[in-house]
């Protein structure tokens, strides 16, 4: 829960039954004496730093499941050629604990983008989201720094914030505790008496969090304490060598933001970075209108050490057309005066969820007839991409396939994907 008001200081006691922010109080010779905390050298609670180190974003499953997964793995062979590969098999798809492998291995190391800049443009303002177990919140304080928390309450683990928004603290639904935007508990309701009892513990536990072009990324493998990193360092490390093409040709910092578009998608997340990576391959049979566009013998694909790029001329309306994918999902494409952003976020084995960002040339984001022509011909590839994303699932699904083969000549960025998929599973 967002409270909007907000005020210095804390406040903790027996006396506050409703949860607000502390400026609610009433006048100051209206409230109770502050309960004063003893502080103890042999604290009940862990420290924040201990939290963290526990690892506790690991999913519970067994060293046996992790085995078996990792099994799964081995059954592709990324130094085999293109020319010569399979696939990986279905199960890379399906099984439930190869999912849980791919969030321990892909999904909570590194850098991952979570969300948009657009989302935390104003201070105060937030947004909610969940990576496997990993429940987080970012939010802009009043100061302007961008900070991002497990969204969990350090009382009894309810969920503090919900979508998004604005607001200048959190209050939690349940019993009232309530963190200001830089995860410092303001007040805690009804605790006289409590002992042994630090407030400095009982913050909301911080998350790394930095911005490349549009993206806000949060790292979920390393402690919070150090501040956000430099552009070009996190762009580095999420990306490798393709972050300086990619800020020279693909990001377009001077676009406007237009609108978000989200979609639950009944596949494995990689069913869709795999229909993403073809080529181009499958646009001339499921997507004639835009296919009609575009000049596929143009399309090129060029792989780096982190990423895939790909290329398509578009003519006169679309221009050049400019497609990236990480390992993880997140991707770009840039295209006449439009770019937009995809992130690919696993809620199961089968199931995805898929949030696209619109950025626009300012001097077209007026023209109502356009941008509205425009986003209805992107929601009807999506609609078709999701149609074949859907059939290829329940294809994998089916005791008649295992695994298939690559069309070299086009497919070289999906096979790419999976190769890094393959290296990033096997550390």
């Amino acid at each position: 829960m967002i409270t909007s008001d907000n005020r210095e200081g804390a406040r903790y006691g027996d006396d506050d039954d409703e949860p607000h922010c502390p400026s609610i109080l009433g006048p100051a010779q209206n409230q109770k004496p502050i309960p004063k905390f003893t502080h103890t050298t042999r604290p009940i609670t862990q420290s924040l730093k201990s939290i963290l180190i526990r690892s506790s974003h690991q999913p519970n499953h067994s060293l046996l499941s992790q085995e078996s997964a990792r099994s799964l793995v081995q059954q592709f062979n990324p130094n085999i050629p293109i020319q010569e590969a399979i696939t990986p098999p279905s199960s890379w798809y399906t099984a439930p604990n190869f999912l849980s492998l791919e969030f321990d291995q892909v999904f909570f190391t590194g850098w991952q983008a979570v969300g948009c800049t657009e989302q935390v443009q104003e201070a105060n303002s937030y947004f909610t989201g969940r990576l496997g177990n990993i429940e987080y919140v970012v939010c802009r304080d009043e100061t302007g720094e961008l900070r991002a928390f497990h969204n969990v309450c350090r009382h009894h683990a309810s969920l503090l914030a919900f979508g998004s928004g604005k607001g200048s603290c959190f209050t939690c639904p349940y019993h009232g505790w309530t963190y200001g935007l830089n995860g410092a508990l303001l007040k805690a309701t009804r605790i006289t008496g409590i002992k042994n009892f630090n407030v400095k513990e009982f913050g909301l536990v911080p998350l790394r969090v930095a911005i490349w072009g549009p993206f806000i990324l949060l790292n979920l493998e390393q402690e919070a304490f150090s501040q956000q990193g430099c552009e070009d360092d996190v762009g580095m490390e999420w990306l490798g060598s393709s972050s300086e093409i990619l800020s020279t040709n693909g990001v377009d910092t001077s676009l406007s933001y237009l609108c978000k578009r989200e979609y639950t998608i009944e596949c494995n997340w990689k069913v869709f970075c795999d229909n993403y990576l073809d080529g181009g391959y499958h646009v001339p049979f499921a997507h004639k209108d835009l296919a009609s566009g575009l000049k596929l013998d143009s399309y090129s694909t060029t792989v780096y050490e982190k990423v895939s790029i790909q290329r398509c001329d578009g003519g006169e309306v679309l221009g050049r057309h400019f497609q990236t994918v990480s390992c993880s999902g997140a991707a770009e494409d840039r295209y006449g005066p439009w770019m937009d952003t995809n992130l690919v976020l696993p809620l199961g084995p089968r199931r995805c969820k898929v949030i696209f960002d619109y950025f626009l040339d300012a001097s077209l984001k007026d023209d109502e007839a356009f941008v509205t022509k425009s986003l209805e011909d992107s929601k009807k590839v999506q609609m078709e991409d999701i149609e074949l994303c859907e059939w290829v699932q329940r294809g994998l699904e089916s005791p008649a396939y295992d695994s298939g083969r690559y069309a070299p000549m086009v497919e070289k960025a999906m096979h790419h994907f999976h190769c890094l998929l393959h290296q990033n599973l096997m550390k």
